[in-house]
């Protein structure tokens, strides 16, 4: 659901319209149109106008719109369905509609940019709110309480997607692809491989948020899986510190959002010990900062000429001996990134 479209209206793929007639929301003799959007890499995502108002399908690829050869199962779609009936009951609004089994078509509420713009774009053009991303540090960490109190055993078979969209493409690769890195990264990755403390989202990126009326609305859940919160918390929190190297201007807005939305996480969990969470996550954030400069899916906005070494060097540094808080963290980190 982002807010990016190609401005052509066009004839909806047939597995949407499919799917739309399998759960009796078109008739048989409908052929509706539609305005692909673009942004995300994993899946065909249109707005669809229907009679009853506008619609948002969404398809996973089972080959993802990136430089490498990256593939996925397409049934991850039925596990986002299942977290976002989970996030539905837990935080308003409930987006998801309808999911159709047979197709793997997610029916979304339409959502309009204009009063639920995108985190990421709202970060890229200055607009850093700590207020907001103390919200989504709440958010998180009640969608966290409600993944805790799922039966995980059902979750299990989720695990190998969250291997392959997130350990093996971020982590191994990375390991892979730097020698030096292995032995850093390989008891992160053992670490997470067993963990089962909660149901993650698995992808808790600013471009997967959007700046609700109400607060935060989390999107494109498909790593959902049984896994270590400490994970989506180190995720999202290393988004705002790159962009922090990205635009050095906003760094210390940033740095403060990250601040802010760690502090209100850590103040309501509930299901374990916050100082552990904490220890953790302290841990994955350089794991994941190398992971998005040298792992399958770099962050676009750095580049060899601008950050990824300065940020190469910090996240090492970070990694061998991990900070205790995260105000060490990103003093240490700005030892590094920041430029003269």
């Amino acid at each position: 659901m982002t807010s990016v479209t190609d401005a052509r209206s066009l004839p909806i793929p047939p597995e949407f319209r499919d799917a739309l007639r399998g759960l009796g929301m078109i008739g048989a003799s409908d052929h509706p149109v539609g305005t692909p959007l673009t942004g995300g890499v994993s899946s065909d995502v249109w707005r669809v106008d229907l009679a009853g108002g506008a619609v948002c399908l969404k398809r996973a690829l089972p080959k993802l719109k990136v430089a490498a050869d990256w593939r996925a199962p397409t049934e991850r779609a039925g596990w986002e369905a299942r977290w976002l009936r989970m996030a539905g009951a837990t935080l308003a609004p409930r987006v998801l509609r309808a999911f159709d089994e047979r197709t793997g078509v997610l029916v979304l509420d339409w959502l309009d940019p204009h009063t639920h713009p995108v985190w990421k774009g709202e970060l890229a053009s200055g607009r850093v709110d700590p207020a907001f991303a103390a919200a989504v540090g709440r958010s998180l960490a009640a969608l966290h309480a409600a993944g805790a109190r799922e039966t995980l055993a059902e979750w299990e078979a989720a695990r190998p997607l969250f291997e392959t969209l997130r350990i093996s493409p971020y982590l191994r690769a990375t390991a892979e692809r730097r020698d030096e890195y292995g032995p850093l990264i390989g008891g992160v990755v053992d670490s997470l491989t067993r963990a089962a403390v909660t149901v993650v989202h698995g992808d808790v990126s600013p471009k997967n948020i959007l700046v609700g009326p109400s607060g935060p609305v989390f999107l494109d859940a498909e790593c959902a899986s049984p896994g270590d919160p400490a994970f989506d918390l180190a995720f999202c929190l290393n988004h705002l510190v790159l962009k922090g190297v990205w635009l050095p201007a906003l760094r210390d807005d940033l740095h403060s959002a990250a601040a802010q939305l760690l502090a209100a996480y850590l103040s309501a969990v509930t299901w374990e010990s916050a100082p552990d969470v904490l220890r953790r996550t302290l841990v994955l954030l350089p794991a994941l900062a190398l992971a998005r400069v040298d792992g399958v899916s770099p962050v676009e906005y750095l580049s060899e000429d601008r950050g990824r070494p300065e940020v190469r060097r910090a996240a090492v540094d970070l990694l061998a001996t991990p900070a205790h808080t995260l105000d060490e963290h990103l003093s240490r980190w700005s030892t590094y990134t920041t430029k003269d």
